[in-house]
């Protein structure tokens, strides 16, 4: 289980709305979100409801405001809890593709990467697979930006996590973060 505590305002100020498991659509409890108190688990926001739009990984701690966040807007509209395995459990593993359908170049990571150019000839990531584990990727360096959560699945384009012309720049294992 997790706890999550919503708040209008900054520096946790305002209305504010708690929760302990998933949902779906927020906007009738949070009309908009300036900061956020995670108490217990990790979660993973969304600016839209039903899981869609951006989405931001907060784990346990305080932002006192939304760009602590890395968000643009103080719309969250959906909020997902991470149940997380531990990593003696799970054998993380992502093979990244040059071209989408999971073509051309390919380059396979069991650890995190905080900036795939420079450490891969991969000239950008259009497709993935991930064959073990949950990981996060960032749009940019040192896992900063918007992100994509991503579960064991073949991703053959882009959009099917959720990007739309988005470069990935970092990347890190889902069970490695606290």
């Amino acid at each position: 289980m997790g706890k999550i505590i919503f708040y209008e305002d900054k520096s946790f100020w305002g209305h504010c709305y708690e929760r302990s498991s998933d949902h779906l659509v927020l906007r009738s409890y949070v009309k908009q979100c300036n900061s956020i108190q995670v108490e217990k688990g990790s979660w993973m926001i969304y600016e839209n409801p039903n899981y869609s739009g951006h989405q931001y990984f907060l784990k346990r701690g305080d932002y006192p405001d939304f760009q602590k966040w890395f968000s643009l807007c103080d719309s969250i509209r959906s909020c997902h809890v991470i149940l997380q395995v531990s990593s003696n459990c799970v054998s993380h593993k992502i093979q990244l593709y040059e071209k989408e359908e999971l073509q051309g170049q390919m380059l396979e990571l069991t650890d995190d990467c905080p900036a795939v150019p420079g450490y891969t000839e991969l000239p950008e990531i259009c497709s993935l697979n991930v064959v073990g584990g949950s990981w996060i990727l960032n749009e940019m360096p040192n896992f900063r930006g918007r992100q994509y959560l991503l579960k064991p699945e073949e991703y053959r384009r882009s959009p099917d996590w959720g990007a739309v012309n988005v470069k990935i720049v970092s990347l890190e294992r889902l069970a490695d973060l606290h």
